[in-house]
């Protein structure tokens, strides 16, 4: 796959891993630098459901370093009209940085701020 290009959207697995169409083929993203809760936690469905309304059934931008987890998924950021899909999760709530597999500083901070904020999974005062 190129390190950048346009796929559409056609699951949303749960918050952080998507299903999309590439040429006519289906293949899994697994969002880059962010963990959501999974489906039967707290807010796993809810992260499902925003990260839906952001991009299910639309033509987003992948942007990836070519690299794969063990699950054989693309890890990728994915735009929707220069929005950052995996940035919007973390700055709603519905996502932590992923700081075992992710350094970047501006995952932080959003990750900070919603802390601070008290919004989505924020609210409870041990998010799981």
């Amino acid at each position: 796959m190129p390190l950048s290009f346009e796929a559409k959207v056609i699951g949303i697995k749960d918050g952080d891993t998507f299903e999309a169409l590439y040429n006519d083929r289906p293949f899994v993203i697994r969002l880059e630098h962010i963990d959501c809760p999974e489906k039967k936690q707290p807010f796993g469905k809810n992260a499902k459901q925003f990260a839906s309304g952001l991009c299910f059934g639309k033509i987003v931008t992948v942007n990836n370093s070519g690299k794969y987890d063990r699950y054989k998924r693309l890890i990728a950021e994915i735009y929707f009209n220069e929005i950052c899909i995996n940035k919007e999760l973390v700055k709603n709530g519905f996502a932590w940085h992923f700081k075992k597999y992710s350094t970047n500083s501006e995952y932080d901070e959003l990750e900070q701020t919603a802390r601070q904020n008290k919004v989505g999974l924020w609210v409870d005062n041990t998010p799981i």
